[in-house]
């Protein structure tokens, strides 16, 4: 079912090559007479787009009681492709540490897998709130990356900290 929150999440999931492709293909020759600036512009304000678009996604399904299954598989899909695309683009450009991106991503799979295994013993796994503010901090890092902010690492290594605890979390959860 092709509903709004649905529709914004396929958003999302087009949304985020495009993001990729303004950071990691610098030297095309489309960019030929663009400065590396302005693709850091443009990169994040799709990322800033692709972000909304996950907050609206998700309080419209709730509010208008729009939560479909198609849904609980596209949303968390293209909040994974978004948060892949920016962080493999961020490490080509050299700006965000590998070992924070491998760690980040590590957790992000292990848990798709503990919820997909949950799902299948027909367990709910819902967000938490440390699993949340994972989310948010991540994309604050992402977005203070993109725009080579002052205290970007930091953050990124905060979302380290806050993706790490919440990955414990679910685990604890997932064998209690």
């Amino acid at each position: 079912m092709l509903n709004l929150p649905n529709f914004l999440a396929l958003l999302r999931i087009a949304l985020a090559p495009f993001m990729f492709w303004l950071l990691v293909d610098r030297d095309n020759t489309i960019f030929a007479n663009i400065h590396v600036s302005w693709l850091d512009y443009g990169a994040a304000l799709i990322f800033v787009i692709a972000s909304v678009t996950d907050f609206f996604d998700g309080y419209i399904a709730r509010s208008w009681n729009q939560i479909t299954k198609l849904g609980g598989i596209l949303d968390p899909l293209a909040d994974k492709m978004l948060m892949l695309a920016g962080f493999l683009g961020l490490v080509y450009i050299h700006r965000a540490s590998a070992w924070a991106v491998f760690i980040i991503l590590t957790r992000e799979f292990f848990i798709t897998g503990l919820r997909i295994q949950a799902a299948s013993e027909g367990k709910s796994v819902s967000a938490s709130l440390a699993g949340k503010i994972k989310t948010v901090l991540q994309m604050i890092a992402i977005g203070f990356l993109l725009m080579n902010w002052p205290y970007a690492n930091e953050l990124l290594w905060a979302a380290v900290i806050i993706t790490l605890y919440s990955g414990w979390e679910y685990t604890k959860g997932f064998f209690n």
